[in-house]
């Protein structure tokens, strides 16, 4: 990998990990259990193929959404690439709108489609040749990256609602409350 270097990020179906060890054609990455039970990277075996990417330099285009590397679930394919379905379940279709941006396997795609537990993308055929997605079958099981937008959104609401992204009520809302009046 040009230009990368121990402790720099890469990302593996669009999982970051940080390289711990690099040397002419290979690089290894610590993973974490959290990392393990949020990805599909437990399934992997030696030569699978991965979608592998650096981050985006802060001077370049900026050439989909804000895409971190931090997975938040493991979604099923439902149908094949070009009209991809993927299944991530109804408690996280709130986080998605109609057009809207979405992660999958590392990949920016825009979502529409959608139902209760389900959302499609459109994977163009040069996205298919090189990624994997266009290898991807019914069954398989591909990263989601929701949009942090949504996420950010999701959990200043929650609080202003009295209640956390767990839905826990939170004791300090009472405190705030009291704060912006004594603000205005």
């Amino acid at each position: 990998m040009v230009d990368s270097s121990v402790g720099a990020s890469l990302a593996v179906n669009g999982c970051c990990l940080t390289v711990v060890q690099l040397g002419t054609g290979w690089w290894e990455a610590d993973v974490s259990e959290e990392t393990f039970a949020r990805t599909n990277l437990g399934t992997l075996s030696a030569g699978d193929p991965v979608n592998l990417e650096r981050p985006m330099s802060a001077d370049g285009r900026f050439g989909g959404h804000i895409v971190l590397g931090h997975v938040d679930m493991v979604g099923e394919v439902v149908a094949p690439a070009p009209a991809l379905r993927v299944r991530i379940g109804s408690e996280h279709m709130h986080l998605l709108v109609e057009k809207g941006s979405i992660t999958v396997d590392g990949v920016s795609l825009t979502a529409f489609g959608l139902d209760h537990d389900s959302f499609e993308v459109a994977v163009i055929p040069h996205t298919a040749s090189v990624t994997t997605l266009g290898a991807r079958r019914r069954g398989d099981k591909v990263n989601i990256e929701m949009d942090v937008l949504a996420k950010h959104v999701e959990r200043l609401l929650a609080s202003r609602s009295g209640r956390g992204a767990s839905g826990v009520a939170k004791s300090s809302r009472g405190a705030l409350g009291k704060f912006i009046g004594r603000r205005r």
